[in-house]
């Protein structure tokens, strides 16, 4: 993230993070199904509210999410037979990697234990719903889909890192870490997007 990703990377799944009007949810894409996401939908009323996620929640949320875009990176690097397509799943399992390594070795400094939540639990449940629609496609169709999964799950991590991670961070190096992320999520996003003219999509 595609990173503390949260993913950060679906019908429509909606989790309550709290008492308030604020959700997270999964997307749906058009063209394959599922796609793992966090993300904080704003409604009019209730702009001031923040979801509580606590730091050890968040550290759960980010390895959960990294898991399931490495996941799914890996379905492509073994499933696609295009190069480009490869390389982007390949550059995925390879940085989300490097997000949750750095993830794990900061909670351990700071003798936080991952805590699951209803966030990190539907990250999972989604990536494996992804990963089963993505299996029944080959060829064109898989490229397509993965990559239109895959620009959706960096969307709405940049969402969940700026509505719910960062202003629900509480330790400053947990934070930085999250701030480190985005440019990188941002960096996959258009990658993704980049890619899409070429497998016949836009």
């Amino acid at each position: 993230m595609k990173k503390i990703v949260l993913s950060l990377m679906t019908g429509v799944v909606l989790v309550a993070c709290t008492a308030t009007d604020k959700k997270v949810e999964t997307a749906d894409t058009a063209a394959m199904g599922t796609a793992p996401s966090v993300t904080a939908s704003t409604d009019a009323g209730s702009v001031a509210a923040t979801p509580a996620v606590t730091d050890p929640q968040i550290a759960a949320i980010v390895v959960a999410a990294n898991d399931a875009d490495i996941e799914g990176g890996r379905l492509a690097a073994s499933k696609s037979t295009n190069a480009k397509v490869k390389e982007f799943a390949n550059r995925m399992i390879t940085d989300h990697g490097g997000v949750n390594k750095a993830a794990v070795a900061l909670v351990t400094k700071l003798g936080v234990k991952p805590e699951e939540s209803a966030v990190s639990r539907q990250q999972t449940e989604s990536g494996q719903q992804a990963r089963q629609t993505l299996r029944g496609k080959s060829g064109a169709e898989f490229d397509r889909a993965y990559i239109a999964n895959e620009v959706t799950y960096h969307e709405n991590l940049l969402g969940a890192i700026d509505k719910v991670l960062l202003p629900s961070a509480q330790n400053g190096e947990l934070k930085a870490l999250l701030e480190q992320t985005r440019p990188v999520v941002e960096a996959h996003l258009k990658l993704a997007r980049e890619l899409q003219p070429s497998l016949g999509q836009r």
